[in-house]
């Protein structure tokens, strides 16, 4: 298979979206309301009014993966900011990124996505088709700024739905790999034990959200590509 290049990339998304379509109309898995979102972000708007962020710096969005991350404690160098909402799906972290991205003009976005709709049953070519959506969003307001997407961790509570978040990571790497201005980062190797099932370290009592062990080794693989 000849290797994409960066001229392809809208005609990847494309194919992305139109596969997506298919395979969600298939499974007639309905999307959310990104409504339901709406005074969550207006809480954030309220929020940035005084004072407001700095621009420049790294914003982190995705749902509660992101928002349990402690960006002060882990990333005290860094002018982080957290705009995760939990329970969200990446669908809705596109929608509202002209809201939550945008307005602080970062030089990187670390995007978290998926994981919530893959549970409720979305393909991993939506999850892959919203991706793109987002990255388009970004990039034709800010071409310059780089997004790091952290590839869906195991956990022992979704462990059911793995092999089809292995699928949305493979084709988020790919799309990836065709686009110089966003990097793919795995952590799934480093989260499985030696009987090959998630550490259950990483994690608190309820097997899907990270501990603070869980969150060191996120910062540790994660630190490189976007300091």
């Amino acid at each position: 298979m000849r290797r994409l290049t960066l001229k392809h990339a809208p005609a990847v998304w494309l194919a992305l979206a139109v596969a997506a379509g298919a395979a969600t109309a298939h499974a007639q898995i309905a999307p959310r309301d990104p409504g339901r979102w709406e005074s969550t972000i207006r809480d954030f708007e309220q929020r940035d009014r005084e004072p407001p962020p700095p621009k420049g710096g790294i914003v982190f969005v995705g749902a509660s993966s992101i928002v349990r991350w402690n960006l002060a404690e882990f990333f005290p160098d860094l002018k982080a900011i957290n705009r995760g909402f939990g329970g969200s799906e990446l669908s809705e972290t596109a929608y509202y990124a002209p809201r939550t991205v945008l307005p602080y003009e970062p030089r990187l976005v670390v995007v978290y996505p998926g994981e919530n709709d893959i549970a409720r049953g979305v393909s991993p070519e939506a999850v892959a088709a919203s991706f793109g959506q987002l990255v388009s969003t970004v990039h034709t307001a800010l071409p310059q700024t780089r997004i790091v997407v952290i590839g869906l961790k195991p956990t022992r509570a979704r462990w059911r739905f793995n092999g089809a978040m292995l699928k949305a990571n493979e084709l988020i790497r790919s799309f990836a790999t065709t686009h110089p201005a966003v990097t793919y980062v795995s952590v799934t190797k480093a989260m499985l034990g030696p009987d090959g099932l998630p550490r259950p370290d990483l994690f608190v009592e309820d097997r899907q959200h990270l501990s603070g062990a869980g969150y060191d080794l996120w910062t540790e693989i994660v630190r490189p590509h976007i300091e």
